[in-house]
């Protein structure tokens, strides 16, 4: 069953741009890296807050993804535009797959 990964952040204004110019590799190296990456889509919030809504094959890629952490340039370059974490949650996707 699809997981689901979601990460509220923020961001500073000044650093919109670097993520926004971060996403396509960071994507890019979880394509390359990342068994079971599905795909994931990027929601701007109000007030300088982010939803990173990200699936994955499973519970158990979405575990062996996050203990790989910023590995690659690309998905370096994205966390690091990122201000602070507000909430990260998993749950698994409901009413059939994407």
């Amino acid at each position: 069953m699809t997981t689901v990964e979601l990460t509220r952040f923020r961001v500073r204004p000044e650093q919109v741009d670097a993520l926004l110019a971060a996403r396509p590799a960071m994507l890019a190296d979880f394509r390359a890296d990342r068994a079971g990456f599905l795909d994931a889509d990027l929601v701007r919030l109000p007030d300088g807050e982010w939803l990173d809504v990200v699936r994955w094959r499973s519970a158990e890629d979405f575990a062996a993804s996050r203990v790989k952490g910023a590995n690659r340039p690309g998905i370096a370059a994205f966390f690091a535009a990122i201000d602070s974490v507000v909430s990260a949650e998993e749950g698994t996707l409901a009413g059939g797959d994407r």
